[in-house]
């Protein structure tokens, strides 16, 4: 697998990420959890798993991966109770209000960009990735930036499933993937998206005892050691994190295609105005 082609892929993943997490991010999202009568777990949860149907919880925790099953099963119950169909619909409205106070009309940018998404989406091998085939299923919206939201979901969601069979093939279950990302790394230079412990419990639904046994499993492993406030990666941890993000980079971008770096090129103006926004975690609002 061409390195030129994983290169792509961390650079969609990079320049893309910020698109699709407005959904989950943004000021509406109070009003669409009110009106569902969801917290937001369940609101999350529903919104993210819908396209799964009204399948089991142990299902949709398989296809998360990282979050704690307990924290999925009363979710999930609550999001069906509310109706999925409901959650889809209202995310959507959501969406549409969000794009069009932060972007303005934007239709005439991105229908062009439409039609070589959505062949990169319908191209995509599915065996193997259960939600991003999930979404790829799904029905594709009328309006131009809520397709390219719905594109960029499948992509999203089929990356994924790409880093959990990585992830899984070296032995790291939910709790231990979630400790061995947030870990310090050996090099204080290397820049990296986390989340910190406490808001990987309170998002994931763990508790400080999974956190700790978690620990002790890695560290047994070789993998990390523990510090005076916290855990780092060991030298074979870091190879292996290094090894798990480039193979998930690798899988992803044998199959996007040779011209995809400029597609997403041509779609990355439509991400600064969201950054500007303020909206997104890490971001402040630029006038």
């Amino acid at each position: 697998m061409s390195t030129d082609s994983a290169a792509v892929a961390r650079h969609a993943y990079e320049s893309l990420e910020p698109f699709h997490v407005v959904a989950y991010f943004n000021p509406g999202v109070g009003a669409a959890q009110h009106d569902l009568g969801l917290d937001g777990h369940a609101f999350y949860v529903g919104a993210r798993a819908c396209p799964l149907g009204e399948t089991t919880a142990a299902v949709v925790s398989s296809t998360f991966f990282n979050f704690s099953p307990a924290l999925i099963a009363s979710a999930w119950n609550h999001a069906r109770a509310a109706g999925l169909a409901a959650i889809d619909d209202r995310r959507y409205a959501m969406l549409d209000e969000q794009y069009r106070t932060i972007l303005g009309d934007v239709s005439a940018q991105i229908t062009p960009l439409l039609a070589r998404y959505e062949a990169t989406v319908s191209g995509l091998p599915l065996s193997g990735r259960p939600l991003g085939a999930a979404w790829a299923a799904t029905p594709v919206p009328d309006v131009p930036h809520l397709a390219l939201w719905r594109h960029l979901s499948v992509l999203r969601e089929w990356r994924g499933d790409n880093h959990i069979a990585e992830l899984v093939s070296h032995g790291l279950n939910g709790i231990d993937a979630g400790v061995f990302h947030e870990a310090d790394v050996p090099d204080p230079t290397v820049r990296r998206r986390l989340l910190s412990k406490r808001l990987f419990l309170l998002t994931r639904g763990w508790t400080e005892d999974d956190w700790a046994a978690s620990i002790d499993r890695l560290a047994d492993r070789g993998l990390l050691e523990r510090t005076g406030d916290g855990h780092r990666l060991t030298a074979a941890g870091y190879e292996l994190y290094q090894r798990i993000e480039t193979r998930t980079d690798e899988v992803t971008g044998a199959h996007l295609g040779t011209d995809f770096a400029d597609l997403v090129n041509q779609t990355r103006h439509l991400v600064k105005p969201i950054l500007d926004a303020g909206i997104l975690p890490g971001t402040t609002k630029k006038d």
